[in-house]
């Protein structure tokens, strides 16, 4: 048993916190905790470590939005101009697959699922038509990925509160969660599935040393046999990773508003804008298309000239004539690269990465989880 430097540990708490675990995940967003329930129900008398740098998970996982989407039409479009279509449908089917996967692990209730339908606005006429000129083709490949029938479908007649907006494309089969439920939610199914989470534990290094990997730490070094990266647009903090970046998002959310007129989750402009209803509150959160190069970076802070965009668009877009009062505001890091694929791979014997979830971790974070764990498991 080594004793960690220059801390003053019982026994018990080196017996306990230090010795050699089966496996440790960093991160205890959606993927970490999704990565180590899925290990541990396959491994029940595995040792399991999850360590988290912050209070709360500090990427995105409860600063989300909480959209249970798996693809809007434009932003599939685009995809299938710039990746291959093997991998933009993979993608979409690993989404829906985890999408399932959270729903039935936590349940409807305790996530607070709403199966309201996700909304994609348009404000150009161009590319609102090229959208509803592909809806048969998108439908058709829904069906032969998903196997769901009739996904989109035009409701701009439906959709007239809107101002500047042209067109409205609806994906029936998208919904929303509470996010916060959500991670509560996971937290407690990993404590009775007897899976050990210790909050503040920042790593500065992981050491591969073929045999076991140590994690350094202010509090002391972690070991492990097996360890799971699930930092998301944090991985380049800690491991040489090639195609990930951090992506920030800023958010808002209203004071609550009588008779709000508006009911699911709404995109605009391939989904950098995104708002929905929660507790009659409309939470709005993006636009870091505008400034793309400031908001690479882990930096958890404000951008004063996107906040103000999200002001703008608030007051002129969606709620045109209504009285409201912004209540509070915040930013969160995702993971994005070249692909919208996650990483899922080894980058050392004994290390793998789970991350680049491209915004769509709550859909697809469980489903990284539960392949992120098969591939330790056969390691």
């Amino acid at each position: 048993m080594q004793k960690p430097p220059n801390v003053n540990y019982s026994y018990w708490e080196l017996e306990q916190y230090f010795k050699v675990f089966d496996l440790i995940i960093v991160g205890s967003g959606i993927v970490g905790l999704s990565t180590a329930i899925s290990f541990k129900q396959k491994n029940r008398k595995a040792n399991v470590l999850v360590l988290e740098k912050g209070i709360l998970p500090s990427g995105a996982s409860t600063k989300n939005a909480g959209f249970a989407c798996f693809g809007s039409p434009s932003e599939l479009l685009d995809d299938l101009k710039k990746m291959k279509s093997s991998s933009v449908w993979n993608t979409v089917e690993m989404r829906w697959k985890g999408l399932n996967l959270l729903r039935k692990r936590l349940t409807d209730k305790n996530i607070d699922y709403k199966a309201w339908g996700g909304f994609e606005l348009f404000d150009k006429e161009e590319d609102f038509l090229f959208c509803k000129e592909n809806l048969d083709f998108l439908n058709k490949e829904m069906q032969k990925v998903l196997g769901i029938k009739n996904t989109y479908s035009d409701v701009t007649a439906k959709n007239t509160h809107f101002k500047n907006i042209c067109g409205v494309i609806l994906n029936k089969y998208e919904g929303q969660i509470n996010t916060g439920k959500m991670m509560r939610s996971l937290i407690s199914l990993a404590g009775e599935e007897g899976i050990l989470l210790l909050n503040g534990i920042g790593i500065s290094s992981v050491n591969d040393t073929g045999t076991y990997v140590e994690l350094i730490s202010a509090p002391g070094i972690f070991k492990a046999n097996k360890v799971v990266v699930a930092t998301n647009g944090f991985a380049g903090e800690l491991l040489k990773i090639h195609d990930v970046q951090p992506a920030r998002a800023q958010v808002l959310i209203t004071k609550p508003i009588n008779d709000l007129p508006i009911k699911g989750t709404f995109h605009y402009q391939e989904g950098y804008y995104y708002f929905r209803n929660i507790d009659n509150r409309v939470l709005f959160g993006g636009g870091r298309n505008l400034d793309k190069e400031t908001e690479t970076t882990t930096k958890i802070e404000l951008n004063d000239k996107l906040q103000k965009n999200l002001d703008h668009l608030l007051k002129t877009m969606i709620l045109p004539g209504i009285k409201y009062e912004v209540d509070h505001r915040w930013s969160g890091i995702m993971g994005v690269g070249s692909e919208k694929k996650p990483i899922i791979e080894f980058v050392s014997k004994n290390v793998l990465a789970a991350v680049r979830m491209g915004g769509m971790g709550v859909a697809i974070g469980s489903m990284v989880g539960e392949l992120a764990a098969k591939k330790i498991d056969n390691a």
